[in-house]
């Protein structure tokens, strides 16, 4: 099913004239296949994975209607597909996405990637109902939300990175976004000017991988809240194994080789994001942060972000393969000029493409943290 629809309305249903002040204060025609509990390969990702509370965007337009497909929480539950989104043989959800393929509209990098739903089958709430999403506690209508807050954790590991970029030295090129957490565009929000709405992330998790390298990088990032058009709207990257994304020195041991699983969780509690990284044999990474105010990760103020951060911003995780080598070739630090054909057979062969597994993914309320 495809949710196209803007709400018209400024706090998702209910007209509140709030100053910054106050609030201060699709089936696609894919490869679906039944459902089947037995071992066999008919198996879905749906009958190892709780997937009630996921869609998921595919990086193809099979019914031929110009628009990227996604298949809603119902349709998920019976649905693989052979060459994006399937169960490997050892029951681990496979997520795969070439360089050229087409792409979400705010997008110039294709994903197959799920996207939560708190609304679950329920489709009378819209995808960007309150009812569907989750804020912080700090929002003035917390209340309202499908949650304040929540929980997802995840294991995994990355098979393939994208092997050729155009623009080899923009940080983008060679990774690929395992996890995050999106705020919601929302023009009601950005045409009464309250400064929220534009649709940043809080959290973009990332791997990326060098190709002459035998190890890749796990960071984050962090957006600032900020217009499209503020030079100051930039990604705030924290390291976790490795380096971060703008260094091309060799991570070694310190980093993670493809293949290699590691396990993220992001807890937002009451407002408040905790982060944990744990992987086998290495350090356990930590960090927290207020997404209600301009205090970073590492507890210094940021004079460039939004002093109320994503308080009032509505929010909702996604997981899966968010392939950060982009086909387009401009100026933009986000454009990597990586090779594709459009052909998945060509690009896989040609090693254009990113594919992630993962053995655990669950959504659960967020908990205290001591």
């Amino acid at each position: 099913m495809k949710n196209n629809r803007l709400k018209q309305c400024v706090f998702y249903g209910t007209v509140i004239p709030l100053s910054l002040s106050m609030l201060a204060a699709c089936s696609s025609n894919g490869s679906s296949q039944p459902k089947n509990t037995g071992n066999s390969a008919n198996l879905v990702p749906a009958d190892k994975f709780d997937l009630s509370q996921w869609k998921i965007t595919l990086p193809m337009d099979q019914d031929s209607n110009g628009k990227i497909d996604e298949i809603d929480v119902e349709e998920i539950q019976t649905y693989a597909h052979p060459d994006y989104f399937y169960l490997d043989e050892q029951g681990g959800m496979v997520f795969t996405s070439p360089n050229k393929a087409i792409t979400t509209a705010t997008s110039s990098n294709t994903r197959s990637e799920l996207r939560q739903m708190i609304r679950g089958t329920n489709i009378k709430i819209k995808t960007k109902n309150s009812r569907n999403n989750f804020a912080l506690a700090a929002h003035p209508l917390s209340e309202r939300f499908g949650s304040v807050g929540g929980k997802m954790e995840a294991t995994l590991k990355v098979d393939h990175v994208a092997v050729r970029a155009g623009h080899a030295d923009k940080p983008p090129a060679y990774s690929v976004v395992v996890g995050q957490i999106h705020a919601g565009k929302d023009k009601a929000l950005i045409e009464k000017d309250f400064g929220f709405g534009w649709g940043n992330e809080p959290i973009k998790i990332y791997y990326k991988k060098w190709p002459n390298h035998e190890t890749g990088s796990v960071f984050w990032n962090y957006e600032r809240n900020l217009p499209k058009d503020d030079p100051n709207r930039t990604d705030i990257t924290y390291p976790v194994w490795g380096n971060t994304w703008e260094n091309s020195d060799a991570p070694g041991s310190a980093g993670i080789a493809l293949g290699e699983e590691f396990s993220y969780e992001i807890n937002v509690y009451q407002s408040t994001m905790h982060l944990t990284f744990t992987a086998p044999g290495k350090p356990t990474v930590e960090y927290s942060i207020d997404l209600s105010n301009n205090v970073d990760a590492n507890g210094k103020v940021d004079k460039y972000d939004h002093p109320l951060g994503y308080l009032a911003d509505w929010h909702y995780f996604k997981a899966g393969a968010y392939n950060q080598c982009s086909t387009k070739d401009s100026p933009g630090g986000w454009y990597t000029a990586c090779p594709g054909t459009g052909d998945w057979k060509t690009d896989k062969a040609n090693g254009d493409y990113t594919q992630v597994t993962f053995s655990k993914l669950v959504l659960s309320e967020a908990t205290p943290v001591n």
